[in-house]
């Protein structure tokens, strides 16, 4: 599997490979409580690890603190080279709904959290999820988290579901080291969130690619496009290969600084996703894709 780095003009950038995983789908229904077949969830995460993934994407509102503990059961103490990833700026409410948790006071509490939850001294990468529009201004959230860089108990801030404009006015205030926003072959324009946010697609990819900073996809599996889903299909035929590995071999293949992070709660998934990397897409293939 190839790598990419992250934050490589730092004084510790991370070197990972290029497929990481999402554990979001590990918890209950809605993305709340614990998961339905609890052993099968650890043996996903021991899985992944052991087939050579080293990012692993979580949030202590997954659950919640569902997959931060099942993280931790199933790889602590973690190897050297594992990077954990986690976000910032949404909580939960009891009947389910997404809220922003971005007041000062709240990422703090959230970083804390997820140290404890997670057994960590330092997490190694934390986006500032923006969330609805709310009422504390962007750049008090960024610089909150840059004070919690300064503290060290973040020690790479990344940013997502944000804009380009939002992307660009973050590099002005201090380091990005990730995006992580909505994309996919079937959704590459700017969209529109369920939280009633705007983040960019291709233009924030296009960002990315000019200042050296991996994008990482979420629900990159999502095909929100008819045209889209038919086009994937004729091409996973060609390939002898599920619609899924195409998706993510064509993020393989579009940029060198995508870092996909397909999530799944079945062990089979796990492993027919990690073939993606293995597919070897043409040029009449992409240019078919578009």
């Amino acid at each position: 599997m190839s790598t990419i780095t992250i934050a490589q003009h730092s004084a510790h950038p991370l070197t990972v490979s290029r497929l990481g995983y999402g554990t979001m789908r590990l918890t209950g229904p809605d993305i709340w409580g614990e998961p339905a077949n609890r052993p099968e969830a650890l043996q996903i995460l021991r899985t992944a690890v052991e087939q050579g993934v080293n990012f692993i994407d979580t949030a202590d509102y997954y659950g919640e603190d569902v997959t931060n503990r099942l993280i931790r059961e199933a790889l602590h103490p973690y190897s050297s080279d594992l990077v954990i990833c986690t976000k910032v700026g949404a909580t939960r409410r009891p009947d389910k709904s997404w809220v922003p948790y971005n007041r000062p006071e709240n990422l703090r509490a959230s970083i804390d959290n997820n140290l404890r939850t997670l057994r960590q001294e330092q997490i190694q990468l934390v986006h500032l999820r923006l969330i609805g529009h709310g009422d504390v201004p962007f750049d008090e959230q960024l610089g909150a988290m840059f004070e919690l860089q300064q503290e060290g108990k973040i020690q790479h801030v990344g940013l997502s579901n944000v804009s380009r404009e939002q992307a660009e006015a973050g590099l002005k205030m201090g380091s990005i080291a990730t995006i992580e926003n909505m994309y996919g072959h079937g959704q590459r324009t700017t969209l529109r969130t369920p939280h009633g946010d705007n983040q960019g697609g291709e233009e924030v990819l296009d960002f990315c690619e000019q200042h050296s900073i991996p994008l990482i996809p979420y629900f990159s599996l999502v095909n929100s496009l008819p045209k889209a889903d038919s086009q994937v299909a004729e091409v996973a035929r060609r390939h002898h290969a599920t619609e899924a590995q195409i998706n993510l071999a064509w993020l393989l293949h579009k940029s060198p600084w995508i870092l996909p992070i397909p999530g799944t709660s079945k062990l089979a998934h796990l492993r027919e996703n990690l073939q993606a990397a293995a597919i070897q897409l043409s040029a009449d293939d992409l240019a078919f894709l578009g």
